[in-house]
């Protein structure tokens, strides 16, 4: 691992930045000062919506964390398809006595301001989902003492970060929660994602930069895993959803150990680009039939999923998580990570007492 990146944190474990109002400051805080890098996202929130919780984090701790930019998306939906997935959402609209939103609200995330703001207020950490932010942004953030990261899928997309100038790639497997960080999001690829440990083999045989782990990882037994594979380090959003300080809804945490809820899938329905999330009935009932078409769907069914998560029916809410969601455990976030430290250190030793080949014979 560069000694960039370990001088930062001293355990080998990123707290993924969750979108949408779970990574609030107390979780990143809670997680930085245990040991780990605790994250805030950016996504959706305002410049000053992200100014302030950076400040708020601030007061919080005095360790290092990250902040997590999406990037502004290219206009390829078809808008005839997003009035027809629209019309077929007349009847949830109705059911939850709410409108749809505004699919033309914007579509770049408020980008540069976010960037200004961190900028002008370095923090240790920026990462970026949703493509390669170009060498100037990611040159200036050096400057500024920022480390940056960027999210792949593929080795060839790793390559392209390598080629940008980012500090390190975060290798994200299909078992991941949440949004797919595809630097292009093609439908006819939907499906073909790439196992963790796969894709962390390829990353490391294609690039030169350090390598951050994500997706379905719960255990310390799999950040082992993944480091032995040659992760620096390992980042874990699914497990963190679940902790006393995330904001979640409280439905949300709940339904991820739920026996009504026994699988996930990468779907469409809620944002337009493909997230795996609990199979719930939205997700069966519109799934199929979503677009693609980021982020004019994501602004469609808003007030859809705010509805729903008001009336606490996880039935009718984006239920993001990981596959290996049944695992996860209801902690405050800093137990937790003492946690996953002391099962990382057992599978270590277990790992180092294992008979060699000629024992086995």
């Amino acid at each position: 691992m560069s000694s960039a990146l370990t001088d930062l944190f001293p355990h080998p474990i990123v707290q993924a930045p969750m979108a949408g109002g779970v990574s609030v400051p107390q979780l990143a805080a809670a997680v930085s000062d245990a040991g780990g890098l605790g994250f805030l996202a950016a996504g959706y929130k305002t410049a000053d919506g992200l100014y302030q919780e950076i400040k708020q984090l601030r007061g919080l701790t005095g360790r290092p964390f990250g902040v997590n930019l999406f990037m502004p998306q290219p206009e390829h939906a078809d808008p005839a398809a997003v009035e027809v997935y629209a019309h077929q959402l007349s009847g949830e609209a109705s059911w939850y006595e709410t409108e749809l939103g505004d699919p033309d609200s914007g579509r770049d995330d408020g980008y540069d301001a976010k960037l200004a703001v961190l900028l002008d207020n370095p923090v240790p950490v920026v990462s970026f989902h949703f493509g390669v932010p170009s060498s100037e942004v990611l040159e200036s953030l050096r400057r500024a003492g920022t480390f940056t990261l960027v999210t792949a899928t593929t080795a060839e997309e790793a390559l392209a970060v390598q080629r940008a100038g980012a500090d390190a790639v975060i290798a994200q497997g299909v078992e991941a929660g949440g949004h797919q960080g595809t630097h292009r999001d093609i439908p006819e690829n939907d499906g073909t994602g790439i196992g963790l440990l796969s894709l962390v083999g390829q990353i490391r045989e294609t690039v030169g930069i350090p390598v951050v782990a994500a997706g379905g990882i719960m255990r310390g037994s799999q950040i082992a895993a993944v480091l032995a594979a040659g992760a620096a380090a390992a980042q874990l959003g699914t497990a963190f959803l679940a902790t006393t300080e995330s904001g979640a809804a409280p439905v949300h945490k709940q339904a991820l150990t739920n026996p009504l809820f026994v699988r996930t899938e990468l779907t469409r329905a809620f944002s337009g680009r493909p997230a795996r999330g609990l199979v719930n009935r939205f997700l069966r009932e519109h799934g199929r039939y979503a677009p693609a078409a980021y982020p004019e769907i994501h602004h469609l069914t808003s007030p859809l999923r705010k509805a729903a998560a008001k009336a606490k029916d996880a039935q009718g809410m984006a239920l993001w998580a990981g596959q290996g969601h049944r695992m996860a455990r209801e902690l405050p976030a800093g137990h937790l990570v003492e946690v996953l430290v002391a099962e990382l250190a057992d599978a270590r030793t277990a790992l180092s007492v294992f008979p060699k080949g000629d024992e086995l014979r």
